[in-house]
C-alpha cells in the first residue's frame, strides 16, 4: 500500500520566503535569480518552473528526489540565513508557491514560482544599496550581482534597482534595505512610473559614475602633463 500525503487545495497561492542571489545575463538584456544550495547551477525567472538538477525525467516536486523550488514559512528563518559569510550578498525574496507542492514543517518543495519581492541588504561598506553590481562570480552566461551604494558602484558593470526590476519583469517589486537594515528606503516596480526614492537613486548613481570618470580623466591628464614635461 503507498502512503498517500493529504492534500491541500487553498484558495490563493502560499506564500514563503527563500534567498538568492540576483543575476544579469552576459548581453544585459534579462535578469533573475539563483539558488545559495541545490540548484545554484541553474539561474530561474521571476515566474518560472522548476526543473530536476539531476536530469532525471520525472516532473518536480518528485517523493523520491530534492528536486523543485525550496522556500521557508517564515521570514526570520530567511532573513537568518543571510547571517552567514558566503550568503551575504544575497537578497531576500518573497515568492508565491505555485503548481503541485509538498508541505514541510519548515517550508515547502515545490513546482511553479512567482518572485513578488527581492529585498537587498545594504552595501558591503553597510551603505544602502542604490544599485546591483558585479559580484565578481557568475553562472555560464550569467554574471552574479551583489548590493552597492553609490559609491562603491563605481567602475563595475551595475544596474539600477529599478533596471533590474525592469529586465525581470512580471511586476515584481525591487526593495531596498536602508544602512541600518530597515527596509523599505527604496521601493522599485517593474512596469511603474518613476517614483521619488528611484530618481533620487537613480541621480546618486549617475553622480558616482560621473565622479569616476572624472578622476579618471584627472590622471590621464597629470600623466600626459608628467609625459610633455619629460619631453
Amino acid at each position: 500500500m503507498r502512503l498517500r500525503l493529504p492534500a491541500e487545495r487553498p484558495t490563493e497561492p502560499p506564500t514563503g520566503y527563500k534567498i538568492a542571489h540576483p543575476v544579469l545575463s552576459r548581453d544585459g538584456t534579462r535578469a533573475g535569480f539563483t539558488g545559495v544550495s541545490l540548484g545554484g547551477a541553474l539561474p530561474y525567472a521571476v515566474l518560472d518552473d522548476a526543473s530536476c538538477v539531476y536530469g532525471r525525467g520525472h516532473r518536480p516536486p518528485a517523493r523520491r528526489c530534492d528536486c523543485g523550488f525550496h522556500c521557508v514559512h517564515d521570514r526570520a528563518a530567511a532573513e537568518d540565513l543571510r547571517c552567514t559569510a558566503e550568503h551575504r550578498a544575497a537578497v531576500l525574496l518573497e515568492v508565491s508557491v505555485l503548481g503541485a507542492y509538498i508541505r514541510f514543517e519548515r517550508g515547502f518543495r515545490y513546482a511553479r514560482q512567482r518572485v513578488r519581492t527581492a529585498t537587498a541588504g545594504p552595501c558591503g561598506c553597510g551603505t544602502g544599496a542604490v544599485a546591483l553590481a558585479d559580484a565578481g562570480w557568475g553562472r555560464p552566461g550569467w554574471r552574479a550581482l551583489t548590493p552597492a551604494c553609490a559609491l562603491c558602484v563605481r567602475g563595475r558593470t551595475s544596474v539600477s534597482l529599478a533596471e533590474f526590476a525592469r529586465l525581470a519583469g512580471h511586476g515584481v517589486r525591487v526593495v531596498a534595505e536602508g544602512g541600518t537594515g530597515r527596509p523599505g528606503s527604496a521601493e522599485l516596480v517593474s512596469g511603474a512610473g518613476p517614483s521619488v526614492p528611484e530618481l533620487v537613486a537613480e541621480a546618486a548613481l549617475l553622480q558616482a559614475r560621473l565622479d569616476w570618470f572624472q578622476s579618471q580623466l584627472a590622471r590621464l591628464g597629470e600623466r600626459g602633463a608628467g609625459d610633455g614635461a619629460q619631453g
